[in-house]
């Protein structure tokens, strides 16, 4: 081994298919990283947690270590939770050096992948149907803004008639909302796409509402397209944010960052102090909560808002 390992840092999550998933996804990426040693860890929900999995590099030599966000934007969890997590670290082993990565971002690789999981669900014309991308949904203006993007990008490249974006959880509007909407628009067939790496809670209640709508719109056919997971390009896109840290300068697009510029909406958030919330919620420690969204139960979706 080179003395550099690299940790692939999930969330977690409840449903231990994601974890699965999630591990599976680490497992195809390990072989393309034969000189450094690897390992996973995950910010709640799931073991092992980020600190257990740097410690656990540590402990089999690693000097140096890599830590890729396995997220696909940078809200809280990519500008605040992770970050404190390293430097928390580092502060108790100040003799190892940890380098945190950026967020998977708006990449070719992986719209090149969302569109192969659109057009396998949806295959032909596509110019009388329309297309529902959903995100995660958070507190943070720019990474809901991307999935407009996304919506728009695949929208134009695979020839539908109109897109739209929704979200599951604390941004607007919600799922169930926007299928209706397309309805009335007069569209007859709706691809929704989930913009998501893996299963889990949110996609399964994502799926489910897809098939809400179809019983409230039987005239209107309904068709559920499949996640990333472990695309090809996903692993790519992987692979390409390891070497930005160990070559290059794997800096986030901080313009609309509503922590560093005055966000309209957001203003008190500027220039706010970096804090993790998950730091009490590390596996094993006999500590849990729950995070209690404004509307429909979500258990997870004020996530995050910065703590007072």
């Amino acid at each position: 081994m080179s003395g550099t390992g690299v940790l692939i840092c999930g969330h977690g999550s409840r449903d231990p298919e994601a974890v699965r998933e999630f591990e599976l996804l680490a497992a195809a990426l390990r072989p393309r990283f034969p000189e450094h040693d690897f390992a996973t860890g995950y910010l709640e929900f799931a073991s092992p947690n980020i600190r257990e999995g740097l410690a656990a590099l540590v402990a089999r030599g690693a000097r140096r270590i890599y830590a890729v966000p396995g997220m696909l934007f940078a809200a809280n969890h990519v500008k605040n939770d992770l970050p404190w997590e390293m430097n928390s670290f580092t502060a108790h082993y100040p003799d190892i050096e940890v380098r945190l990565g950026r967020d998977l971002a708006i990449d070719a690789r992986l719209i090149n992948a969302a569109a192969e999981r659109v057009a396998a669900a949806a295959p032909g014309d596509r110019s009388d149907a329309v297309l529902v991308v959903v995100g995660r949904g958070t507190n943070d203006p720019d990474a809901n803004s991307n999935i407009a993007k996304i919506a728009r990008m695949l929208w134009e490249g695979l020839g539908f008639g109109w897109a739209e974006t929704a979200y599951s959880g604390v941004a607007h509007p919600r799922v169930d909302a926007a299928l209706d909407r397309v309805v009335r628009l007069g569209f007859r067939r709706v691809v929704v796409f989930p913009y998501f790496l893996f299963t889990g809670v949110l996609v399964k209640r994502i799926y489910a509402a897809t098939d809400e709508a179809a019983r409230r719109h039987p005239a209107s056919e309904f068709v559920k397209a499949g996640y990333l997971r472990d695309h090809p390009q996903l692993l790519d896109a992987f692979v390409e944010r390891v070497a930005e840290i160990e070559h290059g300068s794997p800096a986030m697009n901080c313009q609309l960052c509503k922590y560093r510029t005055q966000i309209v909406g957001y203003e008190a958030d500027a220039g706010a102090p970096q804090r993790a919330h998950h730091h009490h919620v590390r596996a094993g420690d006999g500590h849990h909560h729950q995070h209690h969204d404004r509307d429909r139960g979500h258990n997870h979706g004020d996530e995050h808002r910065q703590p007072p």
